[in-house]
């Protein structure tokens, strides 16, 4: 374990907080949630007959059906999760989610995998972005919106016009990358977005902490945003390691001028947990479940004085 450490200190000269990191994430008590997020699980490739191939071309067509249908009839709406200061308790962001208007359970990452399988992953992005863009018009207008995007449509040259015809201001468009990148994508994401980022668009990368490249990904785009997976937030208040590690990046964001959003709150330990840190913001069932009622965005608006009910030993995570 010290000739492991010696080798990330050694490959991070001066960056002792990055080498720590790095250091945490690839120690075995890690591991359980260091694979990669967001993967598409394709299904099993048959090994041989013609019949298996017809069967996997009808399923294709089939996906491809039911993804134009949703993209033809708008059948899908935005929630949004409130994001809070973990200081004052006020609201102070949105991150938006999709979900889809079907008689199936079917879960948001389905349709988006099925998008991906059918070839039009990017087709459904944007209708899941114009969706979001169109809801935060009923937002508050002091709540910035964090909008999950992929690295294509980051990359996509569609983007930087889709979001000036919105009407959302730079200053409350944040955007957040929510897949590991490949190892060329990052030089090309920070020329992509860096005349956005001049107009005021801010940058989060997602899952930090999921996934051993993250720290990296960090280091070269340096996100205004930090946002620590909940993989990490769980159990932070009992486990040393992921406080360690929650606490080097934190000194990470401070070397780079970010701030950091812990996700997935959903008790008042690891909200206690993560408020001791220093971390500036937070989210999760805990403080606030994603909604698609005007009405709830409404009440966003209300200043909040404190998180005594929230932080009382008695109370119970809302999950």
């Amino acid at each position: 374990m010290r000739d492991q450490l010696r080798i990330h200190l050694a490959s991070n000269p001066g960056r002792p907080e990055i080498a720590l990191a790095e250091h945490l994430v690839s120690l075995g008590s890690l591991a359980d949630y260091t694979g990669g997020v967001h993967q598409v699980q394709h299904p099993p490739v048959p090994s041989e007959g013609i019949d298996a191939v017809e069967t996997t071309a009808t399923a294709t067509t089939e996906s491809a059906s039911r993804i134009q249908a949703v993209l033809a009839h708008r059948t899908l709406l935005t929630a949004f999760q409130p994001i809070f200061d973990l200081s004052t308790a006020a609201v102070v962001g949105v991150e938006a989610f999709t979900r889809f208007v079907s008689d199936g359970s079917d879960s948001a990452d389905y349709w988006f995998t099925e998008a991906a399988n059918a070839q039009l992953g990017s087709e459904l992005e944007f209708a899941a972005l114009e969706s979001a863009l169109t809801a935060a018009q009923h937002l508050p207008a002091h709540l910035y919106v964090a909008l999950k995007l992929s690295p294509a449509i980051c990359l996509d040259p569609l983007l930087p016009q889709f979001l000036q015809e919105s009407g959302l201001s730079p200053g409350r468009t944040v955007l957040q990358l929510t897949e590991a990148l490949t190892d060329e994508e990052p030089a090309a994401l920070a020329a992509a977005l860096e005349p956005l980022r001049r107009r005021g668009v801010r940058l989060a990368i997602d899952h930090v902490g999921s996934y051993f490249a993250s720290i990296r990904h960090v280091r070269q785009l340096e996100p205004d945003i930090i946002k620590l997976d909940r993989n990490l937030i769980e159990g932070i208040d009992t486990d040393p390691l992921r406080h360690a590690f929650s606490e080097a990046m934190t000194g990470i964001a401070g070397q780079i001028g970010a701030s950091v959003t812990a996700e997935g709150i959903e008790t008042s330990a690891e909200l206690a947990a993560v408020t001791g840190l220093g971390l500036t913001a937070g989210q999760g069932y805990f403080l606030g479940r994603p909604s698609t009622r005007p009405q709830d965005w409404d009440s966003w608006s209300i200043p909040a004085h404190a998180f005594e009910s929230l932080t009382d030993p008695d109370a119970s995570a809302r999950s």
